[in-house]
């Protein structure tokens, strides 16, 4: 079905940026890179899917079952995304909220041309009915002229607040009121930043941005007129043989280019009770979600609250593993663990209808995930954070951010913390 081939890349710097540059004549890309994070779970440095040979995609109704069947019967490399309303499918949940962008609640394609990038060592698959235009397509990428990254159109976008900040320490005691009743322990409270009748560059935009944050689990996703410029640094859930893993983020702390300072930084969000309990909380719900596929006594804790570091923030990351036996499906893990812990809340479908009711924008894409599924049903999804959505017809520009409120929650630090997260998407549309 596919011809597999590989090659030595002398430059592998140079080569991803011609490679993602030659990638924007198509209407379906996938962009997916490292940025050469030092992490134990990587597969490959960079991937690329361009070019849907088929494409799947839906609503939230009965969606899982319908990617089962999709990914069963196709028996190949899929890529794609699932957005945060796909809870809609697993729960008895709905989303009614503002929605702008207009992306479609699940989206898959199989796509005519993989790169796989490792090191020196590129791994193409392109299906037989392309396989003759691989050669033609290298000297194609090798010639590939890369922009300087310097934006060519006059730049004055309007960031507006979806929900002020009056109004966010309004809906964030009433949050706090429902956590001291016992209703929850911890949800994951989001805003929107949003521009309108704007118009970007989509990959200088991406460039831009990934320039700045460097994170392992970057995107650059193209889908016809709309398009995510992501810089996360989350993985969600990976599949490689019968190991599960799931990395969940919760803990953040700012960075400081005092070395001394930095270091204390790390130190303190490493000891801090409230971001550790945040961190704890998540993992108990993760655990339990991987149970749901994972051999019995399989669920590990291989990490605990580490901090890890990235340009823009220091994170606190877990890492939480499981086996499964080799006659479960993998959409049923995805499905049993879907949306990720990180971004909602415990009790998870609690947290979820708390939070639907108290923010105001559709979460879409935003807090869901993007990956691939492999034809040995392995898969890797990051989780979608500190990304840009793109509406090209609708000129409709947006990112979100939130934080995990608790207990010990304080408003005011919630909010600062979240104008943290938010400072590399609005420094790269608004400079």
């Amino acid at each position: 079905m596919r011809q597999v081939k590989t090659q030595h890349i002398s430059n592998p710097g140079a080569f991803k940026k011609q490679l993602l540059n030659w990638s924007q004549q198509f209407d379906e890309v996938i962009w997916l890179d490292s940025n050469d994070y030092a992490q134990k779970e990587s597969s490959y440095d960079a991937v690329l899917a361009v070019e849907a040979f088929t494409v799947f995609q839906t609503d939230a109704f009965d969606a899982f079952n319908q990617l089962k069947e999709y990914q069963t019967t196709t028996k190949d490399w899929l890529f794609g995304y699932l957005s945060y309303d796909l809870k809609n499918d697993v729960e008895r949940l709905s989303s009614k909220n503002h929605d702008e962008l207009g992306f479609p609640d699940l989206l898959f394609f199989q796509p005519k041309k993989i790169f796989l990038l490792k090191g020196n060592v590129l791994e193409t698959h392109y299906l037989n009915l392309v396989d003759d235009e691989l050669e033609q397509d290298l000297r194609d990428i090798k010639s590939t002229v890369t922009s300087s990254g310097v934006e060519k159109y006059d730049k004055d976008i309007k960031i507006k607040l979806r929900i002020h900040k009056d109004e966010y320490f309004k809906k964030l005691n009433n949050l706090l009121s429902r956590i001291h009743r016992g209703d929850i322990y911890e949800a994951n409270f989001c805003q929107e930043f949003y521009a309108e009748d704007t118009i970007i560059n989509p990959l200088e935009t991406y460039q831009q941005l990934n320039a700045i944050s460097k994170p392992p689990f970057a995107t650059f996703l193209k889908i016809y007129d709309k398009y995510l410029l992501s810089a996360s640094p989350e993985r969600y859930i990976k599949k490689e043989g019968l190991k599960i893993t799931s990395q969940p983020i919760k803990g953040t702390a700012k960075r400081s280019k005092n070395k001394t300072e930095d270091e204390a930084l790390i130190k303190n969000l490493s000891e801090d009770s409230k971001e550790r309990s945040e961190n704890v909380m998540i993992v108990d719900l993760v655990r339990n979600d991987l149970s749901k596929t994972a051999i019995k006594g399989s669920v590990i804790v291989e990490e605990l609250c580490k901090v890890y570091t990235f340009d823009q923030v220091h994170h606190m990351i877990s890492t939480v593993t499981s086996q499964v036996s080799d006659a479960t499906h993998p959409i049923e893990i995805i499905r049993t663990t879907f949306p990720m812990g990180s971004m909602t809340g415990a009790p998870k479908i609690s947290a979820m209808k708390i939070i639907e009711v108290l923010e105001e924008t559709k979460r879409g894409l935003y807090s869901g995930a993007v990956g691939y599924f492999t034809p040995d049903n392995d898969f890797d999804f990051n989780v979608v954070i500190r990304s840009i959505l793109y509406n090209e017809t609708n000129k409709y520009v947006s990112y979100s951010v939130g934080g995990a409120i608790t207990a010990k929650s304080d408003p005011l630090k919630e909010y600062e913390e979240c104008l943290v997260k938010a400072k590399a998407m609005r420094t790269v549309l608004e400079n």
